[in-house]
């Protein structure tokens, strides 16, 4: 994590994947707020309804990819839909929160006008997150996701079987519901829902986490981030799906072999200078709250 104090940014990119009155009223704010920095804006096309009302233009993809800052407006799902898409450009992302928890999109629409005048004059944290990449078999595609790579059964009450390996050594065989593989990034999403770890985003690991496994000895697996991760299907009954960020999903078969490693590609995020995951964790998941006693 790197604290700058240069203002880097002549040129950047306003984005969402949705076009409601609510996102195009928070676009047009920082439109404005760019326009009197004298910063160069584009506009995704989902925000074309503030276009005549702004300095601000509609741009192609491939356009908006040559910005020094993308502003991504929604969730953590419009995050990681954006990160994807634009993983191979190497453009920071400086998102606004709109979802329920936001670790990634973490301005409040609030604190818009004066958080982003502190980040355009140079008042910023720059963080890199790692994707993960999923091959099939000898596919020379690459499926990639930030948060997690999950396979799972695809039924209510069903149980694949798969043999894990991890940099060519055998590490077991089980039935399961599923596994999760998942980055620093993904251990507060899915994963943390199953039970897995919260790992901090600077740690350079991969978490395994089985789901539902038909053992009493299984457990959370964390390994490096440069280790090579093969699971193999061996179930003979039912089909999988394999998912990246809940997003993209393939259908797997017995004998496939789903390879998993770190990409070399990265996200780099952009923050307010007072960001800091555990007070992201404290405030999001509840740590600091108590329980209250109930008069009797």
């Amino acid at each position: 994590m790197v604290t700058s104090d240069q203002n880097n940014f002549k040129a950047i990119a306003i984005c969402s994947s949705q076009k409601n009155k609510q996102i195009l009223e928070i676009a047009k704010q920082c439109c404005e707020v760019l326009t009197s920095l004298k910063i160069k804006t584009y506009l995704h096309h989902n925000l074309s309804g503030i276009q005549g009302e702004s300095n601000s233009k509609v741009v192609s993809d491939s356009t908006l990819k040559k910005a020094n800052l993308m502003i991504v407006i929604g969730g953590d799902g419009t995050m990681l839909g954006f990160a994807r898409k634009f993983s191979d450009s190497g453009i920071p992302i400086l998102g606004i929160n709109l979802g329920n928890l936001g670790f990634l999109a973490d301005i409040a629409p609030e604190n818009i006008t004066s958080t982003m005048t502190d980040i355009i004059g140079g008042k910023y944290i720059k963080e890199q997150r790692s994707f993960l990449m999923a091959k099939i078999n000898q596919d020379k595609k690459a499926n990639t996701a930030l948060n997690e790579i999950v396979i799972h059964s695809g039924a209510l009450a069903q149980m694949i079987e798969y043999e894990l390996f991890i940099d060519n050594s055998f590490v077991y065989r089980q039935r399961a519901d599923g596994i999760i593989v998942n980055s620093p990034t993904g251990s507060t999403a899915y994963s943390l829902s199953g039970g897995g770890p919260i790992v901090h985003p600077a740690v350079k690991a991969i978490t395994l986490l089985p789901m539902f496994p038909h053992s009493l000895s299984s457990s959370p697996l964390v390994v490096s981030d440069e280790s090579i991760i093969e699971i193999v299907m061996t179930g003979t009954k039912n089909k999988a799906t394999l998912s990246m960020d809940s997003h993209h999903s393939l259908i797997l078969k017995k004998g496939d072999t789903v390879k998993i490693q770190k990409t070399k590609s990265v996200l780099t995020l952009i923050h307010p200078q007072e960001h800091n995951f555990y007070s992201a964790c404290r405030n999001k998941l509840g740590w600091s709250s108590s329980i209250s006693k109930k008069k009797i």
